[in-house]
């Protein structure tokens, strides 16, 4: 043991901090060392938490990276895309990437069941009334194999989506279940948007909340194909008269929804080119037309969808132009349910149903989620996928790209990332009072030891051995500053995860609850900073020491 050590530890044995001088100056500098290791140990793991949380919280709802078709803006508003491609499967050899999954977005408007509501007027007296809400979101259809670990740990009450079930399903914030009156297992209209709002019927199977108001209050998971009928994805065709007649006929024509090119028309007597033709009169007969998409190049004619027409007449034959029409020309259609009309003349009545075809909507999605094993190699996984997949047609001649959640939630993660330089400023300011408190501590122990400094030199000391009795004594004291700042920091952190005192507005912050993440990572580096900072600072007020003259600070008291 080197006699610096040995003299250092019997000085801090004898308590001269109990002098009467240094006693408060030594306490305020374990003090301020103390202070500064709580004020940054949970400053790191309040700030790391909430970025961390944050981050779960977005790429929970959104994957951290999506392929969209090329030239999407918005991936709740992007055109559809070929859900089977090969180029996908090359995908899967990729480091770091975890899996791929189809999804599909459609607006869509939630209503409430009428309730009653009580207002309360401003004379006194209450008004009773009948309310039924709406909620404008957006329905996100997912397959079987979505990840639903995170919609999981933040289930309030029942469970995710039953595939197997054949009633339609759904999972909805609680937000939206408060705000339109409805629990689990309660049956919700939804409202597709589309030319005419198309209603449908599910049963709420789930209720998350998340506490991530900015999605909590717009989207709600379904089935992908139920989504997908409500999309108008691909080609779909049905077989349509036409308002206006032609030349005193009835033209029977095709209706083709969505871009479509090299179609041919088989109307019973193969694929051909026309597109429709000419009924002189009407009697009860039905329909067929099946659309093919033709390849001049292949020389292929692929069939892609069917749809029928069945028209019934109250007699047997039904001129053309005795149809009643509107004072533009037009054939005066009553509508008598989905899909159904009546058109009449003033001998007969004419019922018409039309049956589209199940149309390629199937065969499309609005892009694809991919999932990452770890937030490190989302760059990485990111070159792969664009070396893959850009400027590389796929099966629909269609050109793909990949977007980053960092570029898509560019403000949010800016901000994220700012609050980093919080925490430098933090740390530098608690570590600046730190060096000049144990500074000033080691000073006092310098001035009230100045007779032990001049009997050291006088038996032949040297400077640097004195100065590192000091620094020992000083590093004591930082250890104890440590010791004593991180229980407390424990304590307090332990304290916040375990009941979440301190509470956050969702609205402002994301998040109902400061967070909190106890990485030891972190803190071990946060105390050796401090520690190394500290005693780096000191060397320069041992400097002292070297001036001190020993036979000036032998008379010293």
């Amino acid at each position: 043991m080197s006699f610096e050590i040995f003299i250092s530890r019997r000085l801090i044995q004898n308590k001269l901090q109990g002098i009467k001088v240094s006693k408060p100056i030594v306490r305020i500098s374990v003090l301020s060392i103390a202070l500064a290791i709580v004020v940054n140990v949970v400053t790191v793991a309040i700030v790391t938490g909430f970025q961390h949380e944050v981050r779960n919280k977005i790429t929970g709802f959104n994957a951290p990276l999506f392929i969209s078709k090329k030239g999407t803006k918005q991936i709740f508003e992007g055109d559809a895309v070929l859900k089977d491609q090969k180029a996908l499967k090359e995908l899967a050899g990729i480091n770091g990437l975890k899996g791929i999954s189809p999804v599909v977005f459609k607006p869509a408007m939630l209503q409430s069941t009428r309730f009653s509501d009580t207002i309360h007027l401003s004379n006194g007296k209450d008004s009773l009334i009948n309310r039924q809400d709406i909620l404008g979101v957006v329905m996100k259809g997912v397959i079987q194999a979505y990840d639903w670990t995170f919609i999981k740990e933040h289930l309030v009450a029942g469970r995710v989506l039953n595939f197997q079930s054949k009633q339609e399903e759904l999972v909805l914030s609680k937000r939206m279940a408060d705000q339109l009156n409805y629990s689990l297992n309660d049956t919700i209209s939804v409202y597709y948007v589309k030319n005419q709002p198309v209603l449908r019927k599910y049963k709420v199977v789930g209720i998350y909340q998340t506490g991530l108001e900015e999605y909590d209050q717009k989207l709600v998971f379904c089935r992908l194909p139920e989504v997908q009928k409500m999309n108008d994805f691909g080609i779909k065709t049905k077989i349509i008269i036409d308002d206006k007649l032609s030349n005193g006929k009835i033209v029977l024509k095709a209706g083709v929804e969505g871009k479509a090119s090299d179609l041919l028309y088989d109307w019973g007597a193969g694929p051909d080119i026309y597109g429709g033709f000419y009924l002189p009169y009407l009697s009860d007969t039905n329909f067929r037309l099946i659309v093919y998409q033709s390849d001049p190049l292949k020389g292929t004619q692929t069939p892609i969808d069917t749809s029928y027409i069945q028209i019934n007449c109250s007699q047997a034959f039904v001129t053309s132009s005795a149809l009643l029409q509107d004072e533009n020309g037009e054939l005066i259609k009553e509508s008598i349910g989905i899909n159904s009309y009546q058109m009449t003349s003033s001998l007969a009545t004419v019922q018409v149903t039309e049956t589209e075809g199940l149309g390629t909507g199937k065969n499309f999605v609005s892009g694809f989620e991919v999932q990452i094993t770890d937030w490190n190699q989302l760059k990485h996984v990111e070159e792969e996928i664009r070396s893959i997949i850009e400027m590389r047609p796929n099966e629909n001649n269609e050109l793909m790209q990949v977007s980053s959640i960092l570029d898509t939630e560019r403000d949010l993660f800016a901000w994220l990332s700012f609050l980093d330089y919080n925490v430098y400023i933090i740390i530098f300011l608690m570590l600046l009072i730190g060096v000049i408190n144990v500074g000033s501590a080691m000073l006092v122990l310098i001035v009230v030891r100045t007779n032990l400094i001049g009997m050291l030199k006088a038996m032949g000391a040297r400077d640097w051995s004195i100065r590192k009795l000091f620094l020992y004594q000083a590093a004591h004291l930082i250890g104890r500053g440590l010791l004593y700042g991180n229980s407390v920091a424990f304590v307090l952190c332990f304290i916040q995860m375990k009941f979440a005192v301190l509470k956050l507005d969702p609205l402002v912050y994301y998040l109902d609850k400061v967070p909190v993440e106890m990485n030891p990572m972190s803190w071990f580096l946060v105390n050796l900073v401090t520690f190394v900072v500290c005693m780096i600072s000191l060397i320069v007020p041992s400097y002292v020491v070297t001036k001190i003259s020993p036979t000036k600070a032998i008379r010293f008291n």
